[in-house]
């Protein structure tokens, strides 16, 4: 089961009031456990960065001028995301940025049947908790001591680990990597056979009722 653990860092709230996505981090996963394959860009959103966005990932309009436009990163996007499935936290709000950039290159957006959002389990799991990526992390005990400001490619590695511990823990992840190993290696195309005879032979009724026969009081014998 190959699935995207992914975040996005942007200028605003929301693309229809012109905001635009100036990071996205991704991190591909393989039965829940991480490959170490990721994907990671820093993305010149072609307008200036609030010093309300600045002052959550740090990432400023300088910082940022000579960075690719995203047209210039979506297909490599589109590439290393395949057919997976996509995992985010209040995934609603990244999908949104994202099929907008999409949309404004006249790429096909992509469904929300594809996507896993975190933080609607956290709510179910734990209703009332805190479902922050920072009050998960300190739940399951994950280190997030370098989160010292939201960063797409760390936010997403952080997400991965909490995602594992919502599945079911690390032990379910390494049995299903094992058992896909397993599969991998057997795997074997299946040879076609007619199906086999299973009505009893002449020889063999008669040796069954001579069987029979020889038993004193044989359950076979007695009236229904």
């Amino acid at each position: 089961m190959r699935e995207i653990i992914f975040d996005t860092e942007t200028t605003g709230f929301d693309p229809a009031e012109g905001h635009r996505i100036v990071e996205i981090g991704c991190v591909e996963t393989l039965n829940l456990i991480p490959t170490g394959r990721t994907f990671h860009k820093y993305v010149n959103p072609e307008r200036d960065v609030p010093a309300e966005a600045y002052a959550v990932h740090g990432l400023s309009t300088e910082f940022l001028k000579d960075k690719p436009i995203f047209a210039e990163i979506a297909a490599e996007f589109l590439d290393f995301v395949g057919d997976a499935r996509l995992v985010a936290h209040n995934a609603e709000f990244d999908m949104k940025f994202i099929n907008a950039e999409l949309a404004r290159l006249g790429f096909a957006r992509i469904g929300s049947d594809r996507v896993v959002d975190t933080l609607e389990i956290c709510r179910r799991k734990f209703p009332g908790a805190p479902a922050t990526l920072d009050a998960l992390c300190k739940r399951f005990g994950i280190d997030n001591s370098a989160r010292t400001k939201h960063g797409a490619l760390l936010d997403s590695e952080l997400l991965a680990e909490v995602y594992l511990e919502l599945m079911g823990g690390r032990q379910v992840g390494l049995s299903l990597v094992a058992e896909q190993t397993v599969t991998a290696v057997v795997r074997r195309e299946r040879v076609y056979r007619e199906p086999r005879p299973h009505m009893p032979s002449a020889e063999e009724i008669a040796a069954h009722e001579a069987f029979i026969a020889g038993i004193k009081d044989a359950i076979w014998t007695r009236a229904s």
